[in-house]
């Protein structure tokens, strides 16, 4: 039996359904699950003291591009829109192999660690030279965190008027026996898993309308969940209306896109009977308001989606897009966004950060996640309020408005990935030295 105990934190914020924010509540943690919550609890394991920390659950990002940590600020891609972004680094994603998949992974993992997330999940679509999903899932393993990989794929290319260069396109046949192969070898549904995995063509413009209905078959089958891009930019909803005849919303629900078991990123151009049609039918969306802005695409309608009941959580994006896989600035771009836009009531700091956590982990299907509670998982973030970040703040707990960016321990099934701000699990040095090289390497071949 290994047990834990986080003794005398300063609040805890639950993220339960009444949403409650304990002070004086000790939490204790045993085989991976939250054992007890209260006063004075006791263990024979290791003590913890967090007087000086505010508790929330880990935090939850429901899209990334890992491999993408490669290839940061690339100059020619800096002011691009999103087509001719694509374009520009397509030709540099084409000469990644295995190991430059897994060490953009072990960074993209390692960031996220360190600014609160527990869980996340990844949008993988380019397996050039022999790289494999399993790249992306054995460095989650040597990190730590809890993974919910996506087989992306996408199948058509420039030859046949898509966006990528043929050399990154797969056979559509071959795509659906790796998604198989992949599943069999991964998935796992039982509640606690540290691993799951997902279907996820790259985008309605990148496969063929065959492939995006055999794929939602064919995750059905397998009882696993789908993911993809839509309605991302202008761009996005200006080739769905001359491809397809039809907007986004309606394209993903035709070909089966649409249910408890979906989630799409982006959906910045949604409109009204998109939103609709997402909160009736209990379609998940992944919030990327970093990468949104970066890339000039638009600010998503995050107060209309979550006011119709809309599941929504949030997502830090590729690394090439963001440029960085920081969850917790994430989730304060999300309410400054909906400020901007609605005024300056129309998100709070903890709406902002449920997003981040309980929203997430429901948009992914985890409901043993999210929360700080008895029987949930034992993945819990602590964020230290005695430092600069906070000085002066009058409310803590308000961790978006005046609090630190990264977390100073983080627990996942209960084992410590970040002690004192620092990973356990992992050279960081060493990794970060393995990346720089990596990248040099391919900025020289450019």
């Amino acid at each position: 039996m290994s047990e834990t105990l986080l003794r005398a934190p300063r609040r805890v914020l639950t993220m339960n359904d009444a949403f409650d924010e304990l002070a004086g509540a000790d939490i204790l943690l045993r085989d991976g699950v939250i054992a007890a919550i209260g006063p004075g609890l006791e263990t024979s394991g290791e003590v913890v003291e967090a007087a000086n920390c505010i508790v929330t659950p880990g935090l939850v990002n429901t899209h990334h591009h890992l491999y993408q940590t490669l290839t940061r600020a690339v100059p020619a891609a800096q002011d691009a829109l999103l087509f001719g972004w694509l374009k520009t680094l397509y030709p540099i994603w084409a000469r990644f192999g295995p190991e430059e998949i897994r060490v953009s992974a072990l960074t993209g993992l390692a960031e996220l660690a360190l600014s609160g997330c527990t869980l996340t999940s990844d949008h993988l679509y380019v397996f050039p030279n022999g790289a494999r999903l399993d790249d992306t899932i054995d460095a989650a393993r040597e990190i730590g965190l809890r993974f919910h990989a996506t087989r992306g794929a996408m199948s058509i290319g420039e030859t046949d008027g898509g966006l990528p260069p043929d050399s990154l396109v797969e056979r559509e046949a071959a795509i659906l026996e790796d998604c198989i192969r992949v599943i069999d070898a991964f998935h796992d549904p039982r509640e606690g898993a540290m691993i799951r995995v997902g279907v996820a063509p790259c985008s309605p413009f990148s496969v063929s309308r065959e492939l995006m209905r055999d794929a939602a078959i064919l995750a059905r089958d397998k009882g696993v969940m789908l993911h993809t891009h839509l309605a991302e930019n202008a761009e996005d909803i200006a080739y769905s209306e001359a491809q397809f005849g039809c907007r986004p919303g309606q394209y993903a629900e035709e070909l089966g896109w649409t249910g408890p078991d979906v989630w799409h990123a982006h959906c910045v151009k949604l409109d009204g009977a998109e939103i609709d049609l997402f909160a009736a039918s209990r379609t998940g969306v992944a919030h990327c308001p970093c990468s949104n802005c970066r890339l000039g695409s638009g600010i998503a309608p995050m107060r209309a989606m979550l006011d119709a009941g809309v599941p929504v959580g949030l997502g830090v994006d590729g690394s090439a897009s963001n440029d960085g896989s920081n969850l917790v600035e994430e989730a304060r771009q999300a309410m400054l966004l909906q400020r901007v836009t609605r005024g300056a009531d129309a998100m709070s700091a903890r709406e902002a950060l449920r997003l981040a956590t309980r929203g997430g982990a429901e948009v992914l299907g985890r409901h043993d996640c999210g929360q700080v509670a008895v029987g949930m998982r034992a993945d819990l973030a602590l964020w230290d309020v005695s430092g600069v970040e906070s000085a002066g703040s009058w409310d803590p707990a308000a961790l978006l408005l005046a609090g630190p960016r990264r977390v100073r321990d983080l627990f996942v099934e209960g084992r410590q990935v970040v002690r004192d701000g620092h990973l356990t699990t992992v050279d960081l040095p060493g990794t970060v030295a393995h990346q720089a090289r990596l990248a040099r390497a391919l900025s020289e071949a450019t």
